[in-house]
Formats: C-alpha cells, sequence, structure tokens
C-alpha cells in the first residue's frame, strides 16, 4: 500500500508538472521572440527620420553605423526621378520578400540562414523604402534554455517531494496496520498481553481499539473457563473429603487399603487440575442488581451437610446469627464453594474432635461471615492469603482462600485471618453490600465481638 500511493503520487504530480510547464514554456518561448523582434522594430523606427529627411548613401550609412547594427540592418531604397536605387548594408532577405513588403506597406518577418529579418516599410516622396533587421536565432532563444531548466528542475523538485509526502503518508498508514497485523498474529500464537498503539489515522485507530478490545476479552474469557475448571474442579474437594472420612472407617485389609489410595490419588488429581487450570488472575464479576442470595439459608444449608461429618469425628459445631434472612449481593453457589471451602479446610488441617463455628453479622453497610475453630492455628496470616492467591503447598491448591477472596472483593469487601476466641483461626468474609470498600469502624468491631460473646461463638 505504501508503494502503490507513492506511484498514484509520481502520476498525479508529473500529470500537473506536465500541464504547466509544457504551456509556460511555450509562452517564455514566445514572450522572447516577441522581445527579440520588438527591439529589431526599434531599430527599424531609429532609421526612419533619417529617410524622411535624405536618401544619400553617405549620410545613411553613418545614420546605420551610429545605430550600432551596420552587419544587421540594411536599407532598400526604390529608383525614383532617374535615380538609382540605393542598397545599405547586408541584404539577407530575398528580392521578392522586399518587394512584397514595398507593396503591401506594412511590416513582415522572413526566415533567412541563422534567424530572421524584420522588413519595415517607410514611406519616402519619392516612393517606400524597406528597413531590413537582421534577427539572429540566439536572439529569439535568449534566456529560454534557462527558463526551461528552472521549469524543469522546479518540475523535478515538486515530483520529489510529492515522493517523500507519499512515502511518510504511507508510512503513517502501512506502520499502524503493520503494529495491527503483528498483534493480530502475536494473538494467534497464544500472546495473550499482544497489544496494538492506538494511533494513526482515525479508520487504523478504531480498528486499533476494537483489536485491543477484542483481545482483552479473549484474556478475560480464557481466565474465566481456567477459573471455572478451577472452582469446579475445587468443589469436587468436599465429596472427596467426605470419601476420605469414611475411609477411616473401613478398618484394615486390602480393600480398605486400596479405598485410601484411591481417594488420594484423586485428590492429587484433583490438586493437579486445579493448578493446570489456574494459570491466569481469576476474575469474578460483579452480581447484578436484584440479585444474589440469602446468606443465612445457605450457611444452614452446608452446616446441614457438614454436622453429619462433625458429628461422626466427635466436633462441636455452633452457628449463630442465622436466624434471619439476611440478603447478600452473592450468588448462592458463590457463597456455598466459599463456605465449603473453609469448612474443608477445618476437616482438613485440624484434627478429629476440634470444634468450630460459623458467625453471621449484619448491618447496614456490610455482612460479616465468621469461621473460626480451635484448632492450632496459622502461624503466619500473611503467608495463608499469600498461598490463597495461587502459590500453593502440598497437599493444598491455593484457591480455597482464593474463592473466598475473590467472593469477597466482588462486592467491595475483603478477606482477613486471625486468631478466634475459641483459640484457632479465625476467617472473616466481609461482604459490602453497597460496593464501597470502606474499613469497618472500631464501634462496629465492638459490637461484632458483643454478638459473638453472646452467641457463644469465636
Amino acid at each position: 500500500m505504501r508503494w502503490a500511493l507513492v506511484k498514484v503520487c509520481v502520476a498525479v504530480t508529473t500529470m500537473v508538472v506536465v500541464a504547466f510547464a509544457v504551456p509556460l514554456g511555450l509562452v517564455i518561448k514566445e514572450m522572447a521572440r516577441d522581445r527579440a523582434f520588438s527591439n529589431a522594430e526599434r531599430e527599424a523606427a531609429a532609421i526612419a527620420p533619417a529617410l524622411s529627411i535624405t536618401t544619400d548613401r553617405d549620410q545613411l550609412e553613418k545614420v546605420v553605423a551610429s545605430a550600432g547594427s551596420d552587419d544587421g540592418m540594411a536599407v532598400h531604397i526604390p529608383a525614383a526621378d532617374g535615380a538609382a536605387a540605393v542598397e545599405i548594408g547586408k541584404r539577407r532577405a530575398a528580392g521578392k520578400d522586399v518587394t512584397t513588403t514595398r507593396k503591401l506597406g506594412r511590416a513582415s518577418t522572413t526566415e533567412v540562414p541563422g534567424g530572421s529579418t524584420l522588413l519595415q516599410p517607410v514611406a519616402l516622396s519619392s516612393g517606400i523604402a524597406v528597413v531590413e533587421v537582421y534577427v539572429p536565432e540566439s536572439e529569439v532563444s535568449n534566456g529560454v534554455g534557462t527558463a526551461w531548466g528552472i521549469l524543469a528542475a522546479v518540475g523535478v523538485a515538486l515530483i520529489i517531494g510529492s515522493v517523500a509526502v507519499a512515502d511518510r503518508l504511507g508510512v503513517r498508514m502501512v506502520q499502524p496496520a503493520q503494529r495491527l497485523v503483528e498483534g493480530a498474529h502475536e494473538l494467534g500464537e497464544g500472546k495473550l498481553g499482544a497489544r496494538v498503539p492506538e494511533e494513526g489515522p482515525t479508520e487504523l485507530r478504531l480498528a486499533a481499539v476494537a483489536f485491543n478490545s477484542m483481545a482483552d476479552q479473549v484474556v478475560q474469557l480464557l481466565a474465566n473457563e481456567r477459573e471455572l475448571a478451577a472452582d469446579l474442579s475445587h468443589r469436587l474437594r468436599t465429596p472427596l473429603t467426605v470419601l476420605r472420612l469414611n475411609t477411616a472407617s473401613l478398618g484394615d485389609g486390602p480393600a480398605a487399603e486400596q479405598t485410601r489410595a484411591a481417594v488420594a490419588q484423586l485428590e492429587r488429581e484433583v490438586d493437579t487440575i486445579i493448578r493446570t487450570a489456574r494459570e491466569a488472575k481469576p476474575q469474578t464479576a460483579a452480581i447484578g442488581v436484584g440479585a444474589g442470595c440469602d446468606a443465612s439459608e445457605v450457611v444452614r444449608e452446608r452446616m446441614d451437610f457438614w454436622s453429619a461429618l462433625a458429628e461422626d469425628e466427635g466436633r462441636k459445631v455452633r452457628v449463630a446469627g442465622v436466624d434471619r434472612p439476611v440478603r447478600i449481593p452473592v450468588a448462592r453457589a458463590d457463597l456455598a464453594a466459599a463456605l465449603d471451602a473453609l469448612l474443608g479446610n477445618v476437616f482438613r488441617h485440624t484434627p478429629e474432635g476440634t470444634a468450630f463455628a460459623v458467625d453471621v453479622h449484619n448491618s447496614e453497610d456490610a455482612v460479616i461471615v465468621l469461621v473460626s475453630d480451635a484448632g492450632p492455628g496459622i502461624v503466619d496470616p500473611e503467608a495463608a492469603m499469600a498461598r490463597g492467591r495461587g502459590s500453593g503447598s502440598d497437599g493444598s491448591t491455593g484457591l480455597g482462600l482464593d474463592i473466598v477472596r475473590r467472593l469477597a472483593e466482588s462486592t467491595g469487601g475483603d478477606v482477613r485471618i486471625g486468631s478466634s476466641v475459641l483459640g484457632g483461626t479465625e476467617v472473616r468474609i466481609w461482604i459490602q453490600l453497597d460496593g464501597r470498600a470502606t474499613p469497618l469502624r472500631r464501634g462496629h468491631r465492638g459490637a461484632v465481638r458483643r454478638r459473638r460473646r453472646r452467641a457463644g461463638v469465636s
């Protein structure tokens, strides 16, 4: 496209130069000819007064010599009253041309070797004399070659300038297009970070904006697919936990050992799937207006499920704050997955018989869900949250806390890990109701602690 634009500009500029330079060159040539013959007419007019006074050869020769044109001027005086014709100067024009000019009584030009002659008739008492002025070809073309050279140089400069301008315009158009092509190739090769600068002509700039938007959507879709695979795989951890706990009651024997080995292998495979799927930072879309769920209902439902396992292991369970509906801007399945992740961690990382509790606190602008246990606790909460962001460790994918964190951050809230009054770990899920992430006020913290003490929950 760049060279096509250059060729078009060269063709158009050449036609414009030819259309203007050729007529202008012909005009300059004609002007030079008119200038030369105008000078010849002035020289002939300078002789006319002398011819009207005298026809004496000697005197006329002096007049012609004084005019400085003795070699380029001739005077033809016809014979009259028995006097012979007088010829002064070197004749170049043919006799018939002189005779014709005398008969017609008006000036004329004729071609002669080396140039042209101007024949100017002058009326005398004895007849009509003809003044002949020689105009050499060099005088007719004087300055024409220089003018044509200047015109040619200007034309070439215009063509070169048009080529340069067309090349710059072509580069301005081609480079954004090339970057767009390169970005498309890179995106097609799997380089999801490929983007193109949004510059250049309006059309190409809009194309770059559309490409970058498309690339962002592709990245988002791929991240969502990976996260969906990771979430679905992580939700398998709940039934796997049940299977693992049930295998403890199978006793000893080859079948029991095979079952426990199969469950352990299945857990490892699920962990591998989760780590493989989570190659991109997950994103969670905000719940639309009017959507969400009843947090109390979801907590009661999930606690009914986990209470059966807790009873088998001799764990004490406490639930508070679920006696009335609590609407939150979170999908029911997401809240259930977050609760399963936290409760699954309690069963997985605390010994049998360890008590745990779930407490729901509701205020005007936020809902807080506390999951606490009486286990050994977490030595480094920050490191645990770092694992939740994807580092993982042996036997843990790091996705459980990440699911919880994303759920809270989708509403403008957050997740905190601390020590519970039961002596173990407390995970606080802060779900913002109005979408604004505002730090929890000190008075609100005190109210939460008082409600927890009254309910007997950590």
